[in-house]
């Protein structure tokens, strides 16, 4: 039996083309390499998930690439490339902040960059979660981050920039890596859905672009859980069952109930709800949600906002046919 590599892992981008919902960084950063004006420092900002480690192993294994293509992308093929792919790169170290903290690490980490990448051009070093260093670390890390060796890049990563001492900041050529779109996420994870050989209905991958966040590697995280759950056929019947989701019906069903005057469909659908074991601040919130996406129908300008799948969409179209602009701002 075959050990599990899990999406986000199996998946991972190996080129800037590749990586989803980040265009403008990989754009800026691929153009820095086509015209040579690398930074000594980069720190990539962003919630989880985004992006900001897969981005800055990407790049530290594009400018050391024997063969970079036309389009400024590492060949994935060359002596480098592949030692790095294969996690055996002398050129390109990690360290991960959170649990190598202290002002000893760093000065550990500043004297290997004394040294000179015995092959290739460039020494790359990434650190993650950068904002977990002590003072006493960020301090020690001054001197090195302002003036390093032409050979010496590096790429820091974290979730929370504002922990980040205002000196190590001016260093740093700073990219903030934004939330994933609902949109990009399902269209991704159509793409594996179709390369694990999985059917998948679109609702059921817009529901889980939705419960993500904007973070890709959670959405592959509950692709995973899902296909665990349901085989190689992903439903959205499944996907909600599975993720303890409210389905859109019963949003609909209660604006239908309000919007006819209907109190005892109201109160039955509120008691069904509460019964099935979802939290009443939950459904509040959702049906908030839900009158908001009513209000974004209304428009033809404002419908692109309205992030959900082809047939909830035509739910919504037909729904806000038959609410005014009145009852939706009154509820």
């Amino acid at each position: 039996m075959d050990n599990f590599i899990v999406s986000a892992r199996k998946y991972r981008p190996q080129t800037f083309d590749t990586v989803v919902g980040q265009k403008s960084i990989t754009n800026t950063l691929k153009n820095a390499i086509k015209n040579n004006h690398l930074a000594q420092a980069f720190l990539f900002c962003g919630p989880r998930g985004v992006g900001k480690t897969t981005c800055a192993r990407i790049l530290a294994k594009t400018i050391n690439c024997e063969n970079i293509s036309e389009n400024f992308e590492a060949c994935n093929q060359c002596e480098s490339c592949v030692s790095f792919n294969q996690s055996a790169s002398f050129n390109i170290h990690e360290l991960d902040a959170a649990s190598n903290n202290s002002v000893d690490d760093i000065r550990n980490l500043v004297d290997r960059v004394r040294i000179p990448p015995q092959v290739g051009k460039y020494k790359v070093y990434i650190i993650d979660e950068v904002h977990m260093l002590s003072q006493a670390a960020f301090n020690a890390f001054l001197k090195t981050l302002e003036e390093p060796p032409e050979y010496a890049k590096f790429i820091l990563a974290t979730t929370e920039k504002h922990k980040i001492i205002p000196t190590i900041l001016s260093r740093c050529q700073i990219y903030d890596f934004k939330r994933i779109t609902v949109e990009d996420i399902a269209q991704h994870l159509t793409y594996i859905a179709g390369q694990e050989n999985a059917a998948a209905e679109l609702d059921a991958l817009q529901i889980i672009a939705q419960k993500s966040d904007g973070a890709l590697r959670d959405a592959l995280s509950i692709f995973d859980q899902i296909v665990s759950f349901s085989g190689k056929n992903i439903t959205y019947k499944m996907v909600i069952e599975n993720l303890n989701v409210l389905d859109y019906d019963y949003y609909f069903k209660m604006v239908d109930a309000i919007a006819n005057g209907n109190i005892r469909d109201t109160l039955l659908l509120i008691n069904e709800i509460i019964d099935n074991g979802f939290d009443g601040q939950h459904f509040i919130i959702g049906f908030g949600e839900h009158l908001r996406n009513l209000l974004v129908c209304q428009d033809p300008e404002t419908l692109k906002l309205l992030e959900v799948g082809g047939s909830i969409k035509s739910k919504y179209n037909e729904q806000s046919k038959n609410c005014s602009l009145e009852f939706i701002l009154n509820k």
